[in-house]
């Protein structure tokens, strides 16, 4: 039994080499605690200015080749930035009018492959763009979460007005990704439409080639032209598909940081670092709320908390065994006991078991802004006539 105040200093030193053990599990989730948390909102600040170096755009080809789509702007800021889609376009042969009316449809077919032509370049200009604000956001963020974790480390003391700027500027950061994702999803959209135009095109031009009243040239045009929209086609298809990745990393990335951003905000209330999100997704996923049958506890405690002076700090100790039993269960839920003692008057007894439901309260808190979700969590009470105080005990099942 791991007891908070009156444990063997080989249990003590047990319960905290898990801390090095805890693992870094994510938590699919989106809130905003800066006020539940932290009050009063706080002054964010600046997010960290970035240098004036640039990165080379690589194999773009060089500005004012003919036929080519010039470099994007690489976003300045230090440690790099998103690689530039090289993206060269498709140089539309132009083609002469042969005084047929198969000409005159060519002529149109190709106007519509210029137009769709435009697009591609100003999509790929557009993508790279939006890989630099996602690039420059994910910085920002990971640099004020870093600033956190560092002085967390160190010690700090509780709710430092500091480390809440520092995490209002995280949180911000983390809404401009959400913000540039939801733009990844909109250039998708317009992506996919020209791949649409691009493919009706290309059967409008197959269909051509059976009008009657064409000459040799005519049917020459015709095949460059099919050609030329066939490579147009795998150029907005490679687009495509880079959105399409872009949007899902950026997705599951800003997801877990979510979670992550959760559980600092309860580190720097408490003025400590606990480590990462409890939340696993196996633990996320594994069913529905606790039944009432999960509410009976028997057998040795995980941790048991003694609340029998005010001020008890067992953050430390509660996570690193939550954590240590996550790493052999990931799947485990947690029963959270409050014990209450049975001696004294009527009176007395009730208001320790009342005591005894707060502190479960307060720990079933912590154990969430932890990162546990709270589906995995139940509250049960009980009384023990060897208990000398509240009493909590966690239970994993």
């Amino acid at each position: 039994m791991w007891g908070i105040l009156a444990a063997e200093p080989r249990t003590k030193s047990r319960l905290f080499s898990a801390l090095a053990l805890a693992a870094g599990l994510g938590l699919a989730g989106c809130s905003d605690i800066d006020n539940a948390l932290f009050g009063e909102d706080t002054d964010t600040g600046g997010a960290p200015a970035a240098t004036a170096d640039q990165f080379p755009p690589g194999n773009v080809p060089p500005p004012g080749t003919p036929g080519t789509l010039p470099p994007a702007p690489v976003a300045s800021a230090a440690g790099g930035s998103a690689p530039v889609i090289a993206i060269t376009p498709v140089t539309i042969e132009p083609g002469s009018n042969t005084g047929t009316a198969v000409s005159a449809t060519i002529a149109t077919l190709r106007s519509e492959i210029v137009t769709i032509e435009d697009h591609v370049a100003a999509n790929a200009s557009r993508l790279t763009e939006l890989r630099n604000q996602g690039a420059d956001a994910a910085r920002t963020y990971q640099d004020a979460k870093a600033n956190i974790t560092t002085r967390l480390q160190v010690g700090t003391t509780r709710g430092n007005p500091e480390l809440v700027a520092e995490w209002n500027v995280a949180q911000s950061a983390l809404d401009s990704l959400a913000t540039n994702i939801n733009n990844m999803n909109a250039l998708g959209a317009t992506i996919a439409t020209d791949s649409s135009s691009a493919h009706f095109a290309l059967n409008q031009i197959q269909s051509t080639y059976a009008v009657s009243g064409a000459v040799d040239e005519d049917h020459r045009q015709l095949r460059v032209l099919e050609d030329e929209t066939n490579q147009t086609i795998v150029l907005i298809d490679r687009l495509l598909s880079s959105v399409s990745e872009d949007t899902q990393r950026q997705t599951a990335y800003a997801a877990n940081e979510r979670a992550n951003l959760t559980t600092l905000a309860a580190a720097i209330k408490n003025g400590e670092l606990y480590g990462s999100d409890l939340g696993s997704p196996a633990v996320a996923s594994a069913g529905g709320p606790m039944s009432a049958a999960t509410l009976a506890y028997a057998g040795t405690p995980l941790v048991v908390i003694r609340f029998d002076r005010p001020g008890v700090d067992y953050q430390q100790i509660l996570y690193a065994a939550l954590s240590q039993a996550l790493q052999t269960r990931p799947n485990a839920g947690f029963s959270v006991v409050a014990v209450s003692p049975t001696r004294g008057s009527a009176a007395a007894v009730q208001l320790a078991q009342t005591s005894a439901k707060n502190h479960a309260q307060e720990v079933l808190r912590s154990m969430t802004d932890m990162g546990v979700p709270a589906t995995r969590l139940a509250v049960a009470s009980a009384t023990d006539p060897n208990a000398t105080s509240s009493e909590v005990r966690v239970f994993i099942r």
